[in-house]
């Protein structure tokens, strides 16, 4: 027999840390090799993970509640495995034995970006000997707070330490303390009205979308796109598809192929902003907004969409937004993205402002598709003919996306749709 540690897995480049919200399986049970056995919270969704072992699982480490920090322990395991136990007992030796030495041992190893730390780290912030995230430190950092000011924050996590949510509340209310004090408007409550508790999600979005306004100054621009070629295309084809594929094509693959191609037209509307730096993506990386039975909204990201023809990315499209809605989807499937588009249409809008998806400096918005009659060019003359028409909505990033830029970038999405191929094949 022998005893393997099971991890805080890495669940996408951006996640630092997560929330333990319940043990699926209790101390005693035997389990498979990736078998689900907790639930987990990101900031960017709640997530099962499965087991790196198959055995018994002998101790549960990491409480329900508990924020743990990727690649450290949250639960034993006993399994089978003599090599594994070589490897336990080897690991358990080299082991500090105190706890100065166990914070010398993880400054040493840790690398020196942020996002590969594998355990929570302390500062010593005048005094204060509370342990820090990373990704608290790096809020921290960008906000301009001191460690005697680090210090001063109320911490509402376990054994006080300070939440992603107390630098965010904090924020706030030092934003709100520089400025002239304005009285807050507090609704009235009358006798009938349901008063209603956000969830975890909802809570997640209004900050996020809050942050995303403090941070970028937001400037949209428009264009009305003709989609016929599309439409008749699509009409065309759909039975056929549905029966050749086992599945249903959606207009977003011809928005989301027309979005790749003009980025590797315009690579400057792909990147993100770090101080006074500009990062540009190498990968083109596009998320779709997905509505969820909820009422709220989830992205998941197709990664490297521009090297998928449209039949690959119809697939991806579907796979995604269907194990979106049934909340399926691994933590990674969620974070890299570099561009969002968002399908106002599917609720009747005609168009839309939407707010960017921090770190992207870009995202857009695709409404209704509508038949309008429209002048046409012809060889005898101008003529009026029934054409299938929508709006396209470009919001951007002001601090680094001028509006010539802004504007030519969603002005060849719709020269790209509407030089779509009626012989196209898939």
């Amino acid at each position: 027999m022998a005893t393997v540690e099971m991890v805080m897995p890495k669940m996408g480049e951006s996640i630092i840390e997560g929330t333990i919200l319940s043990w699926l399986k209790k101390e005693g049970e035997t389990i498979d090799e990736d078998e689900s056995v907790l639930e987990v919270a990101t900031d960017k969704v709640d997530t099962e993970v499965p087991s790196s072992h198959s055995g018994v699982l002998k101790k549960i480490l990491a409480k329900e509640g508990d924020v743990v920090a990727v690649g450290a322990p949250i639960a034993l395991i006993e399994t089978e495995d003599a090599e594994e136990e070589q490897t336990a007992i080897e690991t358990e030796k080299e082991e500090p034995t105190n706890a100065s030495n166990e914070k010398e041992a993880l400054l040493a190893a840790a690398p020196a970006q942020t996002s590969s730390i594998v355990s929570p780290v302390t500062e010593n912030a005048g005094g204060d000997n509370r342990f820090y995230s990373p990704l608290v430190l790096s809020i921290a950092k960008e906000e301009g707070i001191d460690k005697a000011e680090l210090a001063a924050i109320t911490g509402t996590g376990k054994d006080g330490r300070v939440t992603k949510n107390d630098m965010l509340n904090y924020l706030k209310v030092r934003t709100k303390a520089s400025a002239a004090p304005i009285p807050k408007a507090s609704p009235s409550i009358s006798s009938g009205d349901e008063i209603i508790e956000m969830d975890r999600m909802r809570k997640m979005i209004s900050e996020r979308m809050l942050e995303s306004k403090r941070i970028s100054p937001h400037v949209t621009s428009f264009v009305e796109a003709d989609v016929t070629n599309i439409v008749l295309w699509r009409n065309k084809i759909k039975d056929e598809y549905k029966k050749k594929m086992g599945e249903s094509i959606t207009f977003t693959p011809f928005f989301v192929e027309a979005v790749a191609k003009a980025i590797q037209d315009f690579p400057m509307i792909n990147i993100s902003v770090d101080g006074d730096r500009i990062i540009k993506k190498k990968d083109i990386n596009i998320g779709v907004a997905v509505a969820l039975p909820s009422g709220n909204l989830i992205v998941p990201v197709i990664k490297k969409a521009n090297e998928l023809n449209l039949t690959g990315l119809s697939k991806k499209i579907n796979d995604l937004a269907g194990r979106a809605r049934i909340n399926k989807l691994a933590a990674d499937e969620l974070s890299g993205g570099t561009y969002t588009i968002s399908n106002v249409g599917s609720f009747g809008n005609l168009m839309g402002t939407p707010i960017i998806m921090q770190p992207q400096v870009a995202i857009l918005a695709v409404g209704a598709i509508t038949k309008k009659p429209a002048v046409v060019e012809t060889p005898t003359g101008d003529a009026i003919a029934i054409r299938h028409k929508m709006f396209l909505s470009h919001s951007y990033d002001h601090r680094v996306v001028d509006g010539s830029l802004g504007g030519m970038f969603v002005k060849r999405v719709a020269e790209y749709l509407e030089a779509f191929d009626v012989n196209t094949k898939f």
